[in-house]
């Protein structure tokens, strides 16, 4: 295995353009990255990166050689992992990125359900609102939404989350609740920014007759996490335009109230990503189908369609 090795560290380090990154992906620390590219090039006899203080940058070889081992490394380490789910249980380290809001109340309680089923898997998560690049990031799994179908990559639905006007009880109080989203002009409100590109996020809410309005107040607040909305509309700030994984139990407890019931907004589908190679690790294929099974046993998608 020692001649994989020492490719997958140059391949990531290509990848990164730095030991730094491509540690993080293996989970080794930069010191024995850089380690394995000096001793494949050492193997070789030739010179792979130019190496500075800041960046690493290929040599004509090191193209050369990138290009001709990036895909049957890939192919390779696809059929070991086969081989390593006919031998036996899912093991190792799982990688998975995940959205905060959906991830903490969705997703986490389904860990210890299956660290029962397969406790030879690892968990490594991140929560992050932010578009992860699964392959390029060496993520095993990732769950959110508007993630971009690159090259290698797979989608499968778990739901379709709508976006609702929201608003605590005290806020609400003396105030005539509104019909239309005109009449929203005026009112407090919590904007959200979009993490990724810093812009404020407008919706274009519909009702059932095929009417279009935007729900438009006076922003008193903004922030780029939707968890952290919901919260400060419980807090009495003002609307809240919320997705409907966030807004689904405060709605149920009453510490927020719909507003225009007849009127959402469409975000696009919840899935979950993986790689789309055909010999998946066990510990990622085991944890895709368990995910996807309990979101179904527990009707997810047909919550989400009713709100």
């Amino acid at each position: 295995m020692e001649p994989l090795n020492l490719l997958e560290s140059f391949l990531q380090s290509a990848e990164c353009a730095g030991f730094s990154g491509a540690a993080r992906r293996l989970g080794l620390t930069p010191a024995a990255v850089s380690k394995n590219v000096a001793r494949l090039e050492a193997r070789l006899g030739v010179r792979l990166f130019q190496r500075s203080t800041r960046r690493l940058a290929l040599t004509e070889a090191g193209e050369r050689l990138l290009q001709q081992v990036r895909a049957p490394l890939a192919e390779l380490q696809g059929a070991i992992a086969g081989a390593a789910q006919d031998a036996g249980e899912p093991a190792g380290t799982l990688k998975v990125a995940v959205a905060h809001g959906v991830g903490r109340m969705y997703i986490l309680p389904l860990l210890t359900g299956f660290l029962q089923r397969y406790p030879g898997v690892q968990h490594d998560w991140r929560f992050d609102n932010r578009t992860v690049d699964l392959i390029g990031e060496g993520y095993d799994v990732a769950i959110g939404g508007g993630i971009e179908l690159a090259p290698g990559v797979v989608a499968r639905e778990l739901g379709r989350p709508r976006i609702l006007v929201t608003a605590a009880p005290s806020y609400l109080a003396g105030r005539k609740l509104p019909r239309h989203p005109s009449e929203l002009a005026g009112w407090q409100g919590i904007a959200r920014r979009s993490a990724e590109t810093g812009r404020l996020r407008e919706y274009l809410l519909r009702n059932a007759g095929g009417e279009e309005a935007v729900a438009e107040f006076r922003a008193v607040a903004t922030f780029d996490d939707p968890e952290a909305m919901a919260q400060a509309a419980c807090l009495g700030l003002g609307v809240a335009l919320l997705p409907g994984p966030h807004a689904a139990p405060l709605l149920e407890s009453g510490q927020l109230v719909r507003l225009l019931p007849d009127w959402h907004a469409e975000v696009g589908a919840l899935s979950i990503y993986y790689s789309s190679k055909k010999l998946l690790p066990a510990k990622t294929r085991a944890f895709v189908e368990y995910v996807i099974g309990q979101m179904r046993a527990d009707d997810f998608a047909g919550r989400l369609d009713r709100l």
